[in-house]
């Protein structure tokens, strides 16, 4: 890609990264308001010091959990919640759910309306009216990268699909990535959401939108994923949880900037559809879309690159990387889409919604039916 190619950067209008900085959330959102709703995962007694550090600063707080990955439903309550009890800032903290969930009820407690009348492919894809209540992201996993994005991705049980709430207004005043809070994920969400993040750092860095500031991003980051996500799995220690954190921002930063790629055109589809972890989704899928890629690129290709920057071998091949990646996944035990009831009769289906998946667009090269269910097929 020529230097001069043109391209716009945007995100989050400030980043904190760093071992403690979660310290420095309640002086922030005190700047920005003074009734904080605070969205939590599942559990929300895990955002206790967040909650006891915002009452220090003098803030009143409402705390709103939401079970899974979001749905419109949950995006719905959790404004309405927001405006009952008048709140005039919101927190998310938690993983890419809660992330996801929290920027959409930002975005939808200023602006009229329903959901659908703001929604992508099922919705009326309109632009948003208001800015959004001012918006603080606070990862706890390591791989969405959501913290840096405009979008909150939503499903629809109804239409067995998860679409996107997007809007640059939506990126975040602030974001605070620190380790520590990744520090007691167990090995399992480890290795799905760190394939994620592997897999937002590969599909940006191969995409057909690259540019020289995401290729950056990724040039840093997927070595680091490369050398610390297994031992983050099995054997963590800070300097692993770091580097997948860091890899995890970056992953946002470029994916929000450049694009994905079929990986993830394929895992929105299917995760409306099925009840599949979508970094697990994403990891099955990883190594069969890089292959198929692989047949339809010229013989010089960024997979090359990626490849050497996977293992560190200067002489490393393309083939190299889609080999690496298999036995990644091998070893942190992902188990193929057949474990979340996946079929071949699925496939013409799962194909149809991929083609309209905005990640899709951004695939290195266009991939025909045939193509796409040998994909699938090679995944199950």
């Amino acid at each position: 890609m020529s230097g001069s190619t043109p391209f716009e950067f945007a995100t989050a209008t400030r980043i904190l990264f760093g071992a403690g900085k979660l310290t420095e959330a309640a002086p922030v959102a005190a700047t920005l308001g003074k009734h904080a709703l605070v969205v939590t995962g599942s559990n929300p007694d895990r955002a206790q010091k967040l909650l006891e550090s915002l009452r220090e600063e003098g803030l009143k707080s409402t705390v709103h959990s939401v079970a899974g990955e979001p749905k419109i439903a949950d995006a719905q309550a959790g404004t309405e919640c927001a405006r009952q009890n008048n709140c005039d800032l919101v927190i998310a903290f938690g993983g890419g759910s809660a992330i996801d969930a929290g920027k959409a009820i930002a975005a939808l407690c200023t602006n009229p309306g329903q959901p659908l009348d703001y929604l992508e492919v099922i919705g009326k894809g309109q632009p948003l009216i208001q800015s959004p209540a001012p918006f603080i992201a606070i990862p706890t996993t390591a791989g969405t990268g959501a913290e840096v994005t405009r979008n909150a991705v939503l499903s629809s049980p109804e239409d067995r699909v998860k679409v996107s709430l997007r809007h640059p207004l939506m990126l975040p005043k602030l974001a605070i990535v620190d380790p520590q809070l990744t520090y007691e994920l167990p090995p399992k969400i480890t290795a799905t959401t760190g394939l994620d993040a592997l897999t937002q750092l590969i599909e940006p860095f191969t995409c057909n939108r690259a540019n020289p500031m995401t290729d950056a991003l990724c040039r840093e980051a997927i070595p680091r994923a490369a050398r610390s996500l297994q031992r983050a799995c099995e054997n963590p220690t800070p300097a692993s949880r770091e580097d997948m954190a860091l890899a995890s921002l970056h992953g946002g930063l470029a994916l929000a900037n450049s694009g994905l790629g079929a990986v993830h055109g394929f895992a929105a589809p299917i995760g409306g559809m099925f009840e599949a972890p979508h970094g697990a989704v994403c990891a099955a899928l990883l190594p069969h879309v890089m292959a198929a890629n692989l047949k339809a690129l010229p013989k010089e290709n960024r997979y090359i690159q990626t490849a050497r920057l996977l293992t560190g071998n200067p002489q490393a091949t393309a083939q190299d990387a889609i080999q690496w990646v298999k036995n990644l996944v091998q070893t942190l035990k992902i188990p193929g889409l057949s474990a979340y009831a996946i079929t071949e009769e699925d496939f013409p289906a799962i194909t149809k919604k991929a083609r309209t998946a905005s990640s899709m667009k951004a695939n290195p090269v266009s991939l025909d039916d045939d193509q796409l269910a040998g994909i699938l097929q090679a995944a199950l």
